[in-house]
């Protein structure tokens, strides 16, 4: 019998769900870990999702935390997480990861929930793993969003609350630095008083480190300036359409590297 195993990149997105799954399938559940990376950011239903695959899927789900949230390391390290630098992916989710994979399993296969719409990260990570990872969502049956979180529904699991808002992912409580205007939009609509904590704590670190600095990016004219969330929640509530109106923008944790 082999003396392979797996660790599964756990975000508590539909996506992570099934590539355990099918995980669990090659390995057996004594042979796959589930590694959840807290951000301390996440919507509180992300919890409730986990605590019921816990319950369902017969592998041991890991949680670990490096005990800020991003705004918290936003602040430490002095920088805004944007559409071009996410320290938030890099530190406390990807430095994390991989020191727990260092300390617990260095040989394990790497196991991510990602799918062919986003081939161009899992290039990346082949280039850094070899063939220590895997993307069971490349293979057969391939399934989109709406057939992964059937899926979960048929395993008696309520899907996370974000991807019945509309959400393109369940991470970060619903927003991303690395999302871009549809998103910031939708969850302007969706989620309201979500979308003011960030505007909030976008302010409240622009005040702190004293620069004119954003998440999004204005490039109306071909110039690109910072564009703040406060500035373009007054867009949306005047009916403003921008350029970029329908670019998504997406979370990469443990992707971009």
């Amino acid at each position: 019998m082999s003396d392979e195993v797996a660790v599964v990149n756990f975000s508590g997105g539909a996506g992570s769900y099934v590539a355990a799954k099918r995980a669990i399938e090659r390995w057996g559940g004594d042979k796959v870990t589930l590694l959840f990376c807290d951000t301390k950011t996440e919507d509180a239903d992300l919890y409730r999702f986990l605590d019921d695959c816990e319950r369902v899927l017969p592998a041991r789900l890991v949680r670990i935390a490096d005990g800020r949230d991003i705004w918290e390391l936003f602040r430490d390290v002095r920088y805004l997480g944007n559409t071009r630098v996410a320290p938030c992916s890099t530190i406390l989710k990807r430095e994390l990861g991989d020191k727990w994979g260092d300390d617990n399993h260095p040989d394990a296969v790497q196991v991510f929930g990602i799918d062919l719409g986003e081939a161009h990260r899992a290039k990346r990570l082949e280039k850094k793993l070899g063939d220590k990872c895997w993307f069971p969502l490349f293979d057969a049956p391939r399934l989109d969003k709406a057939g992964q979180i059937a899926e979960i529904e048929a395993d008696g699991i309520k899907p996370p609350r974000l991807y019945g808002l509309g959400a393109p992912h369940n991470n970060c409580g619903g927003g991303c630095v690395k999302a871009g205007m549809a998103h910031w939009r939708w969850l302007y609509h969706a989620l309201p008083c979500t979308y003011a904590e960030w505007e909030r704590n976008e302010q409240e670190l622009r005040d702190y480190l004293g620069k004119d600095i954003s998440i999004l990016r204005d490039r109306t004219g071909g110039e690109v300036k910072p564009l703040t969330l406060a500035e373009f929640r007054a867009r949306i509530e005047s009916n403003v359409p921008t350029l970029w109106d329908e670019e998504w923008g997406g979370c990469g944790c443990f992707l971009d590297g």
